[in-house]
C-alpha cells in the first residue's frame, strides 16, 4: 500500500481518523501493518501491502 493513500482513508465504521502502525516497509510502500481507530477501537490489518478495511 502506498503512503500517498493515507490522507484519504478513514474508519469504515465511524468515519474517524485512523492511526497507522507499520511493521514492514519497502520502497515507500507499507507491506505489513495495521490501522487503528481511536474513536470506535477497531483494528484493520495490512497484509502483503493490502489493507483489509472490512468491518467485522
Amino acid at each position: 500500500m502506498k503512503k500517498d493513500f493515507l490522507d484519504i482513508l478513514c474508519c469504515p465504521v465511524c468515519k474517524g481518523d485512523l492511526e497507522l502502525k507499520i511493521y514492514k516497509e519497502e520502497n515507500n510502500e507499507i507491506i505489513e501493518g495495521e490501522f487503528y481507530c481511536k474513536k470506535c477501537k477497531k483494528n484493520y490489518p495490512i497484509k502483503d501491502g493490502i489493507p483489509d478495511l472490512l468491518p467485522r
